[in-house]
């Protein structure tokens, strides 16, 4: 898993840092634990409908075991209860919606209520971890056996570009703070920055205390303008970290909001099988793969499948776009009745189970764990929260 643990953190904070990044060692907060699941897929990441993140208790206690799930329910608490684990980490989020009491009245309130009685924290990561590289959709696209996986529908309006000005023997210094803090990181590539050597002028009033120059007098300096890239939910870290490492006390700089796509994050992925393999071969293979009660799919027509586009969950709102990327195949958790007459003679379209198709999703969590809390107790729950069943 390593490969996928360095794809995965490398689009926020550089290669260099996750490498090097010490492991959690000795009893463990939850609080810690929780942040290294958010190094892997942070929070602003998920979608506007959402609400993954901390859903009940408090982080500050010592974990005493973390139980993997990929939705709670009270079965779920009462494994966490017998194993004395007090974390419980799911993908599907408990909480939803706002509640006015808590008083038992449905399996949430409930789930909600024996937590808190046994001082159970229970947190979620949900649409964060389906839009980060290495997530959800790329555990699914290992399964299969995909190469040369991609993003299938990049998001957009997320990125910022950073424009500053740095005496040009400080700019190393200056480059080197805001790629730790998660600027310069394009695709594969890392501390990707562009420089220009050229002056800065300026003239230090009363009550300044310039790095430079003399107050009253104008001065030209040396500068390099420094431009790089950023995750707009880095700014705050990034505007924190050029103040201290600028030798300006007004350092001067700009960011841009760019329109660019995001092609390391985003809903679904698509890539291609070594081999192609018939309608037929591939839809018994993925019943098989991913223990699945009944494949629903659209009409067969003998085609041959290599590329392979697909999104855990309900992921119909991307069929167009698996359309539009050549794939022969689109496989999801859950399509709706028309949706199947929309694209029948364009692609292959396979509903596996909404719970089937995400099922791995504790893989991810175990995996992120044990790299980096390996001193932290964790299981996978023995409970299959699925609520469909089938004859």
């Amino acid at each position: 898993m390593h490969g996928f643990k360095i794809r995965a953190f490398s689009f926020i904070i550089s290669v260099k840092t996750i490498i090097f990044a010490p492991n959690f060692r000795g009893q463990m907060k939850i609080k810690e634990i929780i942040a290294a699941l958010e190094r892997f897929a942070p929070l602003p990441l998920q979608d506007g409908f959402d609400n993954a993140g901390l859903q009940v208790g408090l982080t500050e206690a010592e974990a005493t075991g973390a139980l993997l799930c990929l939705d709670v329910t009270e079965a779920v608490v009462d494994e966490a209860i017998t194993l004395g684990y007090n974390l419980i980490i799911s993908h599907h989020p408990l909480i939803f919606k706002g509640y006015k009491s808590i008083s038992g009245r449905d399996y949430i309130e409930r789930c909600i209520l024996k937590a808190i009685r046994n001082d159970i924290v229970i947190y979620s990561a949900h649409t964060n971890l389906d839009n980060a590289p290495g997530g959800v959709n790329y555990k699914i696209a290992e399964k299969i056996g995909l190469k040369n996986v991609r993003i299938l529908e990049p998001k957009e309006e997320c990125l910022l570009k950073l424009v500053t000005f740095v005496p040009t023997e400080h700019a190393e210094k200056v480059r080197k703070a805001l790629f730790d803090a998660g600027c310069g990181c394009i695709g594969n590539y890392d501390s990707c920055s562009y420089n220009l050597q050229g002056e800065g002028t300026f003239r230090a009033m009363e009550g300044a205390n310039p790095f430079c120059g003399e107050l009253g007098e104008f001065h030209t300096e040396a500068e390099v303008r420094v431009e790089t890239i950023l995750p707009a939910f880095r700014k705050g870290a990034v505007v924190k970290a050029l103040l201290n490492s600028h030798p300006y006390e007004e350092p001067a700089f700009d960011l841009y909001p760019l329109k660019n796509a995001w092609n390391q994050v985003g809903s679904g992925v698509v890539g291609e099988l070594e081999e192609p393999e018939t309608e037929l071969e591939f839809l018994k293979r993925i019943k098989k793969l991913f223990e699945v009660g009944c494949v629903k799919h659209t009409r067969l027509t003998g085609r041959l499948i290599q590329k392979v586009a697909l999104c855990g969950g309900s992921g119909p709102f991307l069929a167009s776009r698996a359309v539009g990327s050549g794939a022969d195949v689109f496989i999801t958790g859950e399509v709706k009745y028309h949706d199947y007459f929309n694209y029948e003679n364009q692609i292959l379209m396979a509903e596996i189970g909404h719970y089937e198709s995400e099922q791995y999703t504790k893989e991810i969590f175990y995996s992120i764990i044990r790299e980096l809390c390996p001193d932290v107790e964790v299981q996978m729950t023995r409970v299959n929260t699925n609520p469909i069943k089938y004859l």
